[in-house]
């Protein structure tokens, strides 16, 4: 079989930046593109394309192991590696029917929160934008992690969570005035893990669970899957309505409450002091226990009068969850809870049962990020980011007559109504690209609802508010049809 000729060396035309490695593979990969090097042909030797390339042996095989990986050769014992026969493409879908519409279930918003459309086209997004995130702590804390001497992480990791982590989780809680020893912290999968492994602990099917209305739709959706019957307690711009509490616990005989206590989801509102001694006595008469879920507590700027459950309870009937989340980026998914000691050992085993450990190297990572990366200072730049945007989208928005049901102090998001079933809206914006967060889905009844969540940070796009400033007069117009 012939051998591929002699050509350029393989970084003539590449950026002096890249590897040897790299230009290496990118060389082979434009000759077999150009099929310069055919399907069935013998690369040359290791030592025969490192003398005529100038590269150490060590540089070739590394370049040929990533085209192997890469699907451009193959390997033979004894014989070399050889181009391989391209693989053939996948038959062209067939676009005579249109795609079927998604359905706006529970699961609606976070399957598009994660479906690829930009930040800056998804005003229902549950994130912060992107220029907001603390992307630079994490690349420094995976720097430092790597940097570490004597590193080891090829042992299991604690499925109660990286020791350092969870002491500093600790001393996160005592800021809040939440006391917890070691034994009554457990890191998760962020917060949505927590809420399931709590859900799948306490409850069995069709036992009663009050949430807010509104409340977060992920959390609707984890207590639907187990078959718990949710009895929604309304809002008021002031909070949690306490009578319409009183009232659905002594009728319902409800197992537990999930509340987010400071700056809620959607509506943005803070508990304050008495309405938590209330919601206590309710739960103490009626025997429920209460999930605080306290995700967005770095959006509280110092100073700002906020009141948790769980410092008021010291974790006795009260489990406390947080998360890193939100306010470092997406996709690292570390968050913890706090609670009663005997009910974390539980869950730990759960959690061992179920999904062994929360990855150390997320939990380390985060942990630099925490402790060496300016993490309050990054905090503090994101509410003065949010602060400023805050007062302009909320005009912008009453502008185009959708009333906002409160004013939130901090945060970044806010609830607002639009005149119009939120349900089509939504619909008709993702056909335009965009990704709204329509208010059935914040709802136990998952009945249409003219509210919709909307984040300050992602409502920005000019062409996106000129969609929804059309899109919304065309639907507020009465119908010419008789």
């Amino acid at each position: 079989m012939p051998t591929p000729s002699k050509k350029t060396a393989p970084n003539a035309t590449l950026g002096a930046q890249t590897s040897l490695v790299d230009q290496l593979v990118q060389w082979a990969e434009q000759r077999i593109q150009r099929q310069a090097f055919r399907p069935g042909m013998r690369m040359p030797s290791v030592r025969q394309l490192a003398v005529e390339r100038g590269v150490s042996r060590f540089t070739v095989v590394a370049a040929y192991e990533r085209l192997v990986a890469r699907g451009h050769l193959m390997a033979r014992r004894g014989a070399g590696f050889f181009v391989r026969e391209p693989q053939p493409s996948p038959p062209a879908r067939r676009t005579s029917a249109p795609p079927r519409p998604q359905a706006i279930d529970l699961g609606w918003l976070v399957r598009n929160m994660t479906s690829g459309i930009p930040a800056h086209l998804s005003p229902g997004s549950g994130y912060i934008s992107p220029e907001l995130c603390g992307g630079d702590l994490l690349k420094a804390g995976l720097r430092a992690l790597a940097s570490s001497p004597g590193l080891q992480l090829s042992h299991g990791a604690l499925a109660q969570g990286y020791p350092p982590l969870r002491a500093q989780i600790e001393r996160k809680l005592t800021e809040l005035e939440i006391q917890a020893s070691p034994a009554q912290v457990l890191t998760t999968t962020g917060a949505t893990q927590a809420v399931d492994m709590i859900c799948r602990l306490v409850l069995r099917p069709g036992d009663t669970v009050l949430v807010g209305d509104p409340a977060w739709s992920a959390q609707l959706g984890a207590l639907s899957l187990i078959g718990a019957n949710l009895v929604g307690v309304p809002y008021t711009p002031q909070g949690l309505d306490v009578q319409a509490l009183v009232q659905l616990a002594e009728t319902h005989k409800p197992r537990m409450l999930l509340i987010n206590s400071v700056l809620h989801n959607p509506t943005g509102t803070v508990l304050n002091a008495a309405t938590a001694y209330q919601i206590l006595r309710v739960a103490e008469t009626h025997d429920m226990l209460v999930v605080e879920d306290d995700i967005y507590a770095d959006f509280v700027p110092q100073g700002m009068p906020a009141t948790r459950l769980a410092s008021l309870d010291q974790l006795r009937r009260v489990v406390y969850l947080g998360s890193f989340s939100k306010m470092l980026v997406p996709n690292i998914r570390v968050g913890f809870l706090a609670g009663p000691a005997d009910m974390v050992e539980r869950l730990v085993t759960q959690k061992m049962l179920t999904s062994l450990a929360t990855p150390e190297i997320n939990e380390r990572i985060v942990y630099s990020a925490l402790t060496e990366g300016s993490y309050r200072k990054h905090c503090q730049r994101v509410q003065l980011a949010l602060d400023r945007l805050r007062e302009p989208t909320f005009k912008r928005m009453h502008d185009l007559g959708m009333p906002s049901f409160c004013q939130p102090q901090a945060g970044f998001l806010g609830w607002f109504h639009t005149g119009v079933d939120t349900n089509l809206l939504a619909a008709l914006a993702l056909d335009a690209g965009y990704l709204l967060a329509p208010g059935a889905l914040f709802s136990p009844s998952q009945a249409p609802s003219p509210w919709m969540r909307l984040n300050i940070a992602t409502s920005h796009d000019p062409g996106m508010l000129e969609w929804l400033a059309r899109t919304l007069d065309s639907l507020r117009r009465p119908s010419e049809n008789p």
